[in-house]
């Protein structure tokens, strides 16, 4: 599965790079706010993923064993190459996911929401993103809801700058 790259992919990787944040133990305060989505959208699986050079890291993961994915399989890496957020309503019929191992297989993604979370630069980091195993449509106030969480997120992930 190909996947978008960014034209300032290097930019971006470094900015992630400078956080020292990959491969690090979980933070109660993210946890907290991945639970309070995973509440607020009755979502399976609630993730911030960090999208690295090859692979996708989850500093918090809610009801996911998994600590990363490989990068070629991400729905979060088509999230970045976004405005602000991607949303998928049913990945069995976008074109881009619909034949991926995680639609096909566990997790069984059926709808996903990512909101893009930003370093203080303004480069994609990874994402919010709220996992279904049904397909499901979001609202403008779901949206809403995720921007305001990423905006907390963001707020945590750039002043733990190491």
């Amino acid at each position: 599965m190909d996947y978008p790259l960014l034209p300032h992919e290097a930019e971006r990787l470094r900015a992630l790079e400078e956080l020292n944040i990959l491969d690090t133990e979980p933070d109660e305060h993210l946890d907290a706010i991945t639970k309070s989505a995973q509440d607020y959208f009755n979502c399976k699986i609630c993730l911030i993923s960090l999208v690295a050079e090859d692979r996708q890291w989850f500093k918090s993961r809610q009801c996911l064993d998994a600590t990363e994915t490989p990068r070629n399989v991400s729905f979060c890496t088509y999230a970045i190459a976004e405005e602000e957020y991607l949303i998928i309503p049913d990945a069995t019929k976008d074109y881009r996911f619909a034949g991926s191992p995680l639609v096909k297989g566990e997790p069984f993604i059926r709808a996903y929401a990512g909101m893009i979370l930003k370093s203080v630069q303004g480069y994609e980091l990874g994402t919010l993103c709220v996992i279904h195993d049904e397909p499901r449509e979001f609202s403008s106030q779901d949206v809403e809801v995720l921007r305001e969480l990423g905006k907390k997120i963001e707020l945590v992930l750039n002043n733990q700058r190491r």
